[in-house]
């Protein structure tokens, strides 16, 4: 029996709309899949300006990493690098990235890169504070060297009053915003032709001081995302601030929190981070809560950038004032803890997550450490990776 032309047609055509749906479902399933991985830091793109790594980074470190990360059943990174270390050695920091984003294309995996900040910048704590560069603090004795880069510190009061006033400006009188967004760009485009990236997050977790300075942070993440998005259209990520005590007298709700948005909300997400369990009726459920409540006012999906499980000590610093630091020896993580968390993630539905975190360098808090390294440089999975791993296949 013979088909018409026109019955072959309609055959061809009916095959070829079928096969297009089923693509444009996969396409779109793929979009709409999560981000779930790690926090990684590299070498040059982390290194303080004032001081080394003693610790050597071992061969072929992305490459082994990204392998380990893919065969544990996760399709991301958040990548944490400092500004303050591409001026510490710009191309060394941009050779990096970009031998980074090429391994990550190789492996399937998406990044977020972090434009972070510890403790503000090692100008301030020179033992642990990495972040933003010196010359951006340098003769004003208002923050001097060494004076304390923590939310408790009056030098890092002055210093993110200023910042958030667009007061800060290097020797030249160039102000600080438009030096960031300056190098932001540089990391863009560096790195926004790669399949691999994701986005890119602005700055994590800014310092709040004061009530006013909710709308001025806004004004900021306007500012760096309408810069940012006249070179990518790639993922935009504002974080949540610190401090982030519920009962502090700078507001933090969910109200003040989504003043941070910015204007610009296309591909715009926003990041927070949970080091404890959202039990129910626990102050980490409440916290949790609340970021939620921030993502639906913002109008954006929300991306738990940050998450693991600690301890904190209720301890008197330097000024004589309550804060509450991390006890390395209490803190933990266990397999139930991290399923748990995981199904109330599932519940949320973010844009992603990543857990806290992957470094070639170890760290006191035992269970921040997910892999370590032999005297060969072969990199070794440490128990708290496995406990991951399988908590990722168990909630699937």
């Amino acid at each position: 029996m013979k088909l018409s032309v026109l019955g072959i047609s309609f055959v061809f055509l009916l095959i070829l709309n079928i096969s297009l749906i089923t693509n444009l479902g996969n396409a779109q399933e793929a979009k709409s899949q999560p981000l779930i991985g790690v926090n990684m830091l590299g070498y040059y793109t982390s290194l303080p300006q004032t001081r080394d790594f003693k610790n050597p980074f071992p061969d072929n470190y992305y490459d082994q990493s990204f392998k380990i990360i893919k065969d544990g059943g996760m399709n991301h990174v958040r990548y944490v690098y400092y500004w303050e270390s591409f001026v510490k050695n710009p191309v060394a920091f941009i050779n990096e990235l970009k031998f980074a984003a090429t391994l990550a294309d190789k492996y399937g995996l998406k990044i977020i890169y972090d434009n972070h900040q510890f403790h503000t910048s090692s100008w301030l704590n020179p033992q642990r504070g990495t972040g933003f560069p010196h010359f951006l603090f340098q003769n004003n004795s208002e923050y001097a060297y060494g004076s304390g880069g923590s939310p408790q510190y009056p030098s890092a009061v002055a210093w993110w009053t200023h910042w958030w006033n667009r007061e800060i400006t290097d020797a030249n009188g160039t102000d600080g915003w438009s030096l960031q967004s300056q190098f932001l760009k540089k990391v863009v485009s560096t790195v926004d032709s790669h399949p691999s990236t994701a986005g890119y997050e602005i700055l994590s977790e800014p310092q709040v001081h004061d009530v006013d300075q909710w709308d001025k942070i806004g004004k900021y993440n306007t500012f760096m995302t309408d810069e940012l998005r006249n070179v990518t259209k790639k993922d935009i990520v504002f974080s949540m601030s610190i401090p982030v005590d519920l009962e502090s007298n700078i507001g933090v709700n969910a109200t003040n929190l989504a003043k941070m948005t910015p204007v610009n909300k296309t591909n715009t997400i926003f990041k927070f981070s949970i080091y404890g369990l959202p039990s129910p009726g626990s102050y980490q459920e409440e916290r949790l809560n609340m970021f939620l409540s921030t993502g639906n006012l913002s109008g954006v999906p929300v991306y738990i950038g940050e998450w693991n499980n600690v301890a904190r000590d209720k301890v008197i610093n330097e000024e004589g004032d309550f804060v509450y630091e991390i006890d390395p020896e209490a803190s933990d993580i266990t397999p139930e803890d991290t399923t748990a968390i995981l199904k109330k993630f599932n519940e949320i539905d973010p844009y992603g997550w990543a857990f806290w975190y992957w470094n070639f360098r170890p760290h006191r808090v035992e269970n921040f450490n997910l892999v370590t390294s032999d005297a060969n440089g072969n990199l070794i999975p440490t128990k708290y990776f496995d406990i991951l791993k399988n908590a990722v296949q168990s909630v699937k």
